[in-house]
C-alpha cells in the first residue's frame, strides 16, 4: 500500500510537469472534452432548471386544482376553430359548482386583462388585473404579504378595492406601506386593501408578481364582460383531483344543459397537462443533449489517446530509463494513466466553467440550474474518459522493455 501511495505521487508529479511544459498541446487536446463537458452540464443545467420551474409553478397553480375553461391549455391548430366556437365559461358557474360540488373546498372565477398601475407619479405598466371572488383565497395558489383580501360583500357590491403582487408593491411603493393608499387601475382610482406572497416567475419565464386582484363584479364593470372565464377549483381534504375532475365534469355538463350524446364544450383542464409537456421537453434535450456529449467525447477521447501514444513514443527512453532504476510496470501504467485524466479533468474545469456562463445567460431569459451534483457527474465523466482513452497507450508504455527503450533513438 505505501509502495502504491508513492507510485500515485510520483506519477501525479511527472504528469503535472509534462502537462505544464506542453501547455499549447494539453489545452487543444481538451478542446473535444470541453464541447462534451459544456453539452452535458448544460444539459443538465436546463433540465434541473425546467424541473425546479415546474415544481413552483405548479404550487401557484395549485396542485390538486383543476380548472374549467372554454378550451383545453394545449391543442393542435386544427382543432383551433372548434374550441374557438364553443360558448364562454359564465362565472356564475362557480356559485353553482360551490353550491353542488361535494369534493370541492372552494370554486372562484378567474378573469385577466393587462393595464397600467400608478400612485402618484410612479407607473407600473403591463400589470397583469385578475379578477375573482372573495372564494379565490380558498381556492389555494396565492397567500397574503400584508393587509387583508377582499369579502364576499365587496366582491359582489363590485368595490374598488384591490390586492397588489410584489413586483407591483415594489415599483409603486418602495419606501411604504401600500394598504390603505389610492392607486390608478387602468385610469380608475382603487384602494390598495393588502398584498400578495412574492411567488416568482411562472416556468421561468414570466412574473406571476407583477399583477393586482380585484373582484370579478368590479373587473367586468370597468373592463367588460369578462370573455375567456375559467373557473377555479380544488378539491376537499380526502378528495384527489381525479375526483374533482369527474364530478365537475359531471356538473358542469348538468349546467350547460348538455345531453347524454352531446359532447362537453368545455374543457377540464389541470397541472398535469403541462407536467406531460415538460416530460417531452426533458425526453428532446437529453436525446439531443446525450447525442452531441457522446460524439464530443468521443471525439475527445480519441484526441487523448493519440496525444498519449505520442507521449509515449517521444518519452520512450525516460521509460527505459525509469525501468532500468527500478520503476514497476504498474508505476509507468499509473503515470500514464494519471497524466490522461489530468488532461480531461483540465477540460472537464474549462467546460464547467463555460456551462457555468451558458446558464447564466440562460437564466437571463428562460431557467436554468447548475448543482453540485451535476458539476460532480461532469468530473466523474472526464476520468472515465481519461482511464479509457489512457489506458491503451499507457499499458504499451509498461510493457517497453527497458534495454530497448534505452537503444530508441
Amino acid at each position: 500500500m505505501p509502495a502504491l501511495t508513492t507510485e500515485l505521487a510520483e506519477g501525479v508529479r511527472i504528469a503535472a510537469d509534462t502537462l505544464w511544459s506542453r501547455k499549447l498541446r494539453a489545452l487543444l487536446t481538451t478542446l473535444g472534452i470541453v464541447i462534451g463537458i459544456v453539452s452535458v452540464t448544460s444539459m443538465f443545467t436546463v433540465i434541473n432548471g425546467i424541473e425546479g420551474a415546474f415544481d413552483e409553478s405548479m404550487a401557484m397553480i395549485g396542485d390538486d386544482a383543476v380548472f374549467v375553461e372554454k378550451r383545453p391549455w394545449f391543442f393542435t391548430l386544427d382543432d383551433w376553430w372548434k374550441y374557438r366556437n364553443r360558448p364562454d365559461v359564465p362565472p356564475e358557474l362557480a356559485d353553482y359548482l360551490n353550491e353542488h360540488a361535494e369534493t370541492a373546498v372552494a370554486a372562484a372565477p378567474l378573469a385577466w386583462t393587462g393595464a397600467s398601475v400608478e400612485y402618484g407619479r410612479e407607473e407600473a405598466l403591463g400589470v397583469g388585473v385578475e379578477a375573482s371572488t372573495a372564494n379565490y383565497l380558498d381556492t389555494g395558489g396565492i397567500a397574503l404579504e400584508s393587509g387583508r383580501f377582499f369579502s364576499d360583500a365587496e366582491a359582489r357590491g363590485g368595490r374598488p378595492v384591490a390586492v397588489l403582487g410584489a413586483d407591483v408593491v415594489e415599483a409603486l411603493f418602495p419606501a411604504e406601506d401600500p394598504v390603505g393608499k389610492r392607486v390608478r387601475i387602468g385610469g380608475k382610482r382603487f384602494e390598495t386593501i393588502g398584498t400578495l406572497v412574492r411567488r416568482g416567475k411562472f416556468l421561468g419565464l414570466e412574473s406571476a408578481d407583477n399583477r393586482v386582484v380585484i373582484p370579478f363584479d368590479t373587473y367586468r364593470r370597468l373592463f367588460g364582460s369578462g370573455r375567456n372565464v375559467s373557473v377555479k377549483v380544488t378539491a376537499a381534504p380526502g378528495f384527489t383531483p381525479d375526483d374533482v375532475e369527474e364530478e365537475v365534469t359531471g356538473l358542469t355538463r348538468i349546467f350547460r344543459r348538455l345531453g347524454p350524446d352531446e359532447d362537453d364544450d368545455f374543457s377540464v383542464n389541470r397541472q398535469e397537462q403541462f407536467r406531460q409537456l415538460v416530460e417531452s421537453v426533458r425526453v428532446t434535450t437529453y436525446g439531443v443533449g446525450l447525442f452531441l456529449t457522446a460524439l464530443s467525447l468521443i471525439v475527445g477521447g480519441i484526441g487523448v489517446m493519440n496525444i498519449l501514444f505520442v507521449s509515449v513514443r517521444e518519452r520512450t527512453r525516460e521509460i527505459g530509463v525509469r525501468k532500468a532504476l527500478g520503476a514497476t510496470r504498474r508505476a509507468i501504467l499509473l503515470q500514464f494513466l494519471i497524466e490522461a485524466v489530468a488532461v480531461c479533468l483540465v477540460g472537464g474545469v474549462i467546460g464547467v466553467g463555460i456551462a457555468a456562463l451558458v446558464a447564466f445567460g440562460i437564466n437571463q431569459v428562460f431557467t436554468a440550474r447548475l448543482s453540485v451534483g451535476t458539476v460532480v457527474l461532469a468530473f466523474s465523466i472526464c476520468a472515465v474518459v481519461g482511464v479509457l482513452a489512457g489506458l491503451v497507450p499507457a499499458w504499451q508504455a509498461a510493457r517497453a522493455r527497458p534495454i530497448e527503450a534505452l537503444r530508441y533513438e
